[in-house]
């Protein structure tokens, strides 16, 4: 038995203990979850030297009926999960120190580090799902923490809405897989997808896309993650820095079966792309913190969506474990923040490049990441379309940067910094890019070779970022004229989208407080 595969056990018993004890101040309880929480951590940890030293394993129990397996990608996000719910639950003794149901919080808490544990971790079908379920159920009692707010059970209730039915996706496309292969093993059934997808998995397929969109917050269903903040600060952080990846994770898992489907492939390279613009561009009208980052949350998990669509697997997990860790130190820092912005001397005005200077900044990022790019191809041989591509898209949000360096009134060292930030940007991509195969290359598929369809879907992203990145560079000679103001406005509540959702939460009972 494999140290990872034992690293829920602990947070469920500290759980119970903590049930107990479910009031104000729980005596030794906050202490006995953070020491949970750091076993579980330790025990992550010594699953990374297992998989090194034994090489991947297999435990099933109950007749195979529940089935866990350590391979590089569940040893990646088991270490990955229980760090930062390490990080969460020791932040939470401070915060939670003295509310009235201190006890229950870290009961529910240490319930869904352990699911998420098991989801992480899930060698067949009937785990994966069941661990999704008990992920969702749990979580709603988080978020119904504070249940006299009426925000906080509108939140809920959306989150019940949309979680529960990427739930029900999951199970619909457990049972198609099962009739199709029979066979309920996600190993077997990577193999098998190779020689093709019978009917029963290419439905299978569509509702496994679905069930991504909806459990990452995909647009147009992406309204309960911008308003769970009524929620505490550790469940926030929790959710947008570990939870939310879920949805991601489900894709990574069955990226064989996915890959097989040309459709579904692109359906999330339109699904996320959309998303990643248009969360982007909202999170940059927001003025309050726990706000902007939601919306980024948005934004980020649409661009790993496309990445999964465009087969760039293993750069999706790489952004998975960046993002976690960053959102998850943005969210728990987040109060702080606030203050030290607020302390910073402002420079004075900015310069504001026109379209000379954007047109140039554009032409001299990509031709700097063109450099950078043979010459990590002529070192590490050939590099993908789809991989190729993607750096670019990186490399136009760089690029407005050094418009602000081109500008007529701005100083020579400033031109000579953004130039230096175009180059390490597309120097790191490259850098990281190498990593990620060399870590999870072995076991997540490769990109398939661009056909007609493929590189249509390329064009469609590159166009669409780059005007996204030419609009954002543009932007301050045309900020000031009156039709902004409204339109600002409007993107600003996300283009009224999630009003839709609430009137459809308005059809429903929403959870009553206790």
């Amino acid at each position: 038995m494999d140290p990872l595969s034992l690293a829920p056990l602990p947070l469920l018993a500290a759980a119970g203990l903590a049930a107990l004890r479910p009031g104000r101040r729980p005596g030794v309880i906050p202490l006995v979850a953070e020491g949970a929480a750091l076993v579980a951590l330790a025990l992550a940890v010594a699953g990374v030297l297992w998989l090194t030293l034994v090489g991947p394993t297999d435990l099933a129990m109950g007749s195979g009926f529940v089935a866990l397996r350590l391979d590089p990608v569940s040893a990646t996000m088991g270490l990955l999960v229980a760090f930062v719910g390490w990080i969460v639950v020791r932040y939470s003794r401070r915060y939670l120190d003295g509310e009235a149901r201190e006890g229950r919080f870290h009961a529910l808490m240490l319930g869904t580090l352990a699911a998420v544990l098991v989801l992480v971790q899930a060698a067949n079908l009937a785990v994966l799902a069941a661990a999704f379920v008990a992920t969702g159920l749990v979580l709603r009692q988080l978020l119904l923490f504070y249940s006299k707010r009426a925000e906080a059970r509108r939140a809920a209730a959306k989150f019940i809405l949309v979680w529960g039915a990427g739930d029900g996706a999951v199970l619909l496309a457990a049972m198609l897989l099962w009739s199709a292969y029979g066979t309920t093993d996600l190993a077997i059934i990577a193999v098998a997808a190779g020689a093709g997808l019978p009917l029963a998995a290419q439905g299978a397929v569509a509702l496994l896309v679905l069930a991504a969109a909806l459990k990452t917050a995909a647009f147009p269903l992406h309204g309960w993650l911008t308003e769970v903040m009524e929620a505490p600060t550790p469940v926030s952080a929790l959710l947008h820095a570990g939870i939310v990846n879920a949805g991601g994770l489900l894709l990574i898992r069955m990226a064989e079966v996915v890959q097989a489907s040309p459709g579904a492939m692109a359906a999330l390279v339109m699904i996320g792309g959309f998303t990643a613009l248009f969360g982007a561009v909202v999170m940059l009208t927001q003025s309050a913190v726990k706000t902007a980052l939601a919306w980024s949350t948005v934004a980020q998990m649409g661009f790993m969506l496309l990445q999964c669509g465009l087969g760039l697997w293993a750069l999706a997990l790489l952004h998975i474990v960046a993002h976690s860790l960053y959102k998850a130190h943005a969210f728990l820092s987040s109060g702080g923040a606030v203050q030290a912005v607020a302390a910073v001397r402002r420079p004075g005005p900015v310069a504001v490049p026109g379209l000379g200077a954007v047109a140039r900044a554009f032409l001299i990022a990509v031709v700097l990441y063109a450099a950078v790019a043979a010459g990590f191809t002529a070192v590490a041989g050939e590099k993908s379309a789809q991989a190729l591509a993607l750096g670019m898209i990186l490399v136009f949000g760089v690029a407005y940067l050094v418009a602000q360096g081109l500008a007529d009134t701005a100083p020579a060292a400033l031109t000579q910094r953004t130039a230096a930030a175009s180059v390490g940007a597309a120097v790191a991509y490259f850098a990281f890019h190498q990593a990620a195969f060399a870590l999870w290359g072995g076991v997540l598929p490769s990109a398939p070779v661009a056909g007609a369809l493929e590189w249509a879907l390329i064009v469609l992203a590159l166009l669409s970022f780059g005007l996204v990145a030419v609009a954002q560079a543009l932007f301050p000679l045309w900020a000031h004229h009156p039709a902004t103001a409204g339109l600002r406005v409007h993107i600003a509540n996300g283009l009224h989208l999630n009003a839709l959702l609430e009137r459809l939460i308005g059809g429903l009972k929403t959870p009553k407080p206790f």
